[in-house]
């Protein structure tokens, strides 16, 4: 990430104190990376991404009230930020997965396993940001002369795939 690039805003979410300060700690030795909030259980996880704008998400699966699993589906899983599960629990891992989870972090993990799971995390969001700019590029070409497009192209497309030019 260049330094004009904007920092990624994270939310951490985990019930235990020590594992969230160790994912703060980790997120303040990254470049890159701000951290927004803290949340120490489920209706904090919701409320906090109702107040902030967060690109990517530290969430523990297994919590009192509502667990990982219920902060995704109560937010909806196509309107959550990036979310990297952090667990002791492997037995979650594929519903985690379903709910398009980019990395499932097992308790304890090293700073290598870390850095790899941030890594996707920026990729996810690298591609999300370009998503989002073929889409407003899509809109802007329709609304200039629809005929430059040679086909009808679903906006909901992850890019563009051709582009008519007339010379």
């Amino acid at each position: 990430m260049s330094t004009a690039d904007p920092a990624i805003r994270a939310l951490i979410v985990d019930d235990e104190p020590l594992a969230r300060e160790r994912l703060r700690e980790l997120l303040d030795d990254r470049p890159g990376v701000t951290v927004v909030d803290e949340a120490e259980d489920g209706q904090a996880a919701v409320d906090a991404l109702g107040e902030h704008e967060v690109d990517l998400v530290f969430l523990d699966v297994q919590m009192p009230g509502l667990s990982g699993i219920d902060v995704v589906e109560e937010i909806g899983p196509e309107a959550m930020p990036v979310t990297v599960f952090v667990t002791a629990y492997d037995q979650y891992a594929i519903k985690a997965f379903d709910l398009a989870a980019v990395d499932y972090l097992l308790k304890p993990f090293d700073d290598e396993r870390f850095d790899q799971a941030l890594e996707r995390a920026r990729e996810q969001i690298a591609n999300q940001d370009t998503n989002a700019l073929s889409r407003r590029l899509l809109r802007v070409l329709k609304e200039q002369d629809p005929s430059l497009l040679e086909e009808e192209v679903d906006e909901d497309e992850p890019y563009l795939e051709r582009i008519a030019v007339q010379g």
